[in-house]
């Protein structure tokens, strides 16, 4: 890539975010930990360098730092919140803690001209942002001025535009600062001079050529789950190496009604692409008995993957490769991006929780990417729309939608729930609206009144989500006319659920999933 902004992470969790706002520009960005950033600087050339933020304080000992490389290269650079904050201490400003912390929308007034607020208001007009800090600026190091502020930091934007150097206390990346956007593209265009260009068929004909270049003359094995990801994968790959692969569909006993059928159907009808159906419900069904923490639940499912697709790849010859569809919302949760210092949220099946013994090494080409990017470049590649509308489905499938023992009485009752609860989706008309819906199966039972009888059944819970990325959602706002047909339909129509309740937690604190 001729134009590139390189991001620099000093463990924020979304630091991704960046790089997502920056490629939406049409500039092509690239994530690596802050111990990596000298060699990036040299390596990548890059246009312009963002530094994330982060955890930790900098004026505590032994916390992460910039390397010169960064202020020394020539090219404008972003700091946003710990990075401005190591900005301002590496270059002879002064920062602490705060007794007045900042959590959450704020306004900054606009103090002086700059261009990273260009077309978004003159000095003396405020904007809302999105804070999250517990330090602040005390002073600005030579050559800096206040360009925006708020009572509670007077430093909220700091510029030396002779240099190109600029720090922002709050976020840009995030929805909730609504012109953060424009402020990245004010930075990545009309400070940095980029002209954009990169695109979802850019990415397409880069990815296709690392995946030839990784691969060689290799066999791959590629895990298909029936979700957008694996599907993506599975076509993306096939375009770069075509019969060099193998599709493998695992039924492990924890999918949706009908849809081992569904991918099957699918991929043997629009694809000339070798597919294997391999069921292995009950060897998983076994290895979950009696076992409640979702962890370990996690783990024993992506060993046992790994445990298939090895067999199965033994009987198709040998493979080299596993391919995988692994994004990084996943990886963010996980392990931190490229090996960077951000905090494990939880462990996902096809990240970090894959036995060491594997004899195969990992293909992941979406692993930068987000869903929404996803579904563009499955058009871009030419998958069916009605395909890549489907709601995300996790790898686990429902083990981790049925907190506590999994078991197949209660896998029979959830996906009963789980299909009414679709069907009344689609016949509001609510589906493209919705990120993610699903039911899940609580390991509570309550008392309930059945045709004159006592019952202790059940409890369900129902989960719609609004997101973009996956990284933050919001619960979807149903009508109670809506949760109420729903309800009623799965207690008439579901034998061993008696309660019906609507989960209206946010992402953060809760995740997507429940477990």
């Amino acid at each position: 890539m001729t134009e590139t902004v390189l991001i620099i992470d000093f463990g924020s969790q979304v630091t991704q975010l960046i790089a997502r706002r920056v490629r939406e520009s049409g500039v092509y960005s690239e994530i690596v930990p802050f111990t990596d950033a000298e060699d990036a600087v040299t390596r990548m050339k890059p246009s312009a360098i963002i530094l994330s933020g982060g955890p930790a304080s900098t004026h505590e000992a032994g916390t992460p730092r910039a390397p010169e490389a960064v202020f020394s290269a020539g090219v404008p650079v972003l700091g946003i919140c710990y990075g401005q904050q190591t900005m301002v201490a590496q270059m002879g400003g002064a920062v602490s803690g705060s007794d007045h912390r900042e959590f959450g929308r704020a306004e900054i007034m606009l103090r002086k001209p700059s261009p990273l607020f260009e077309g978004l208001g003159d000095p003396g007009s405020s904007l809302q942002v999105w804070m999250s800090h517990g330090d602040r600026v005390d002073s600005l190091p030579p050559g800096f001025e206040v360009i925006a502020s708020t009572p509670g930091a007077p430093f909220a934007a700091i510029a030396d535009e002779s240099r190109q150097l600029y720090g922002v206390q709050f976020h840009p990346e995030v929805v909730h600062t609504p012109q953060g956007a424009a402020m990245l593209r004010n930075f990545t265009h009309e400070i940095a001079g980029c002209k954009g260009g990169w695109t979802m068929a850019r990415f397409r004909d880069t990815a296709i050529e690392r995946i030839r270049e990784q691969v060689g003359d290799g066999r791959v094995v590629c895990g298909l789950s029936g979700g957008v990801d694996s599907a993506v994968t599975a076509v993306l790959i096939h375009e770069a190496i075509g019969e060099q692969l193998t599709c493998i569909f695992v039924d492990h006993g924890l999918l949706r009604a009908g849809e081992a059928e569904q991918v099957v159907t699918l991929f043997r009808d629009s694809y000339n692409i070798p597919l294997v159906h391999a069921e292995a419900a009950p060897q998983f069904l076994a290895a979950l008995e009696g076992v409640s923490d979702p962890e370990q639940k996690r783990k024993i499912i992506g060993g046992l993957f790994i445990d298939v697709f090895e067999a199965e790849a033994k009987r198709i010859g040998g493979a080299d490769f596993l391919a995988q569809g692994t994004l990084y919302p996943d990886v963010i949760e996980s392990v931190s991006f490229t090996g960077g210092p951000s905090v494990t949220i939880k462990s996902h099946h096809n990240v970090g929780g894959l036995p060491e013994r594997m004899n195969m090494k990992l293909l992941e080409p979406l692993r930068e990417l987000f869903k929404d990017e996803v579904r563009e470049l499955g058009r871009e590649l030419g998958l069916p729309d009605g395909f890549l509308r489907r709601h995300p489905f996790p790898g686990p499938g429902l083990a981790i939608r049925i907190p506590g023992a999994v078991t197949p009485d209660k896998l029979e009752i959830l996906r009963k729930a789980d299909r009414i609860y679709l069907e009344e989706i689609e016949k509001a008309g609510l589906y493209d609206d919705i990120w993610q819906a699903f039911a899940v199966l609580l390991p509570v039972r309550t008392v309930g009144v059945m045709g004159d009888a006592r019952s202790y059944d059940y409890v369900c819970a129902l989960r719609a989500v609004t997101s973009t990325d996956g990284m933050t959602a919001d619960y979807f706002p149903f009508s109670h006319d809506f949760l109420g047909r729903a309800a009623t339909r799965i207690i008439n129509e579901v034998r061993g659920i008696n309660r019906v309740v609507y989960d209206v937690t946010s992402k953060p604190p809760g995740t997507i999933e429940w477990e």
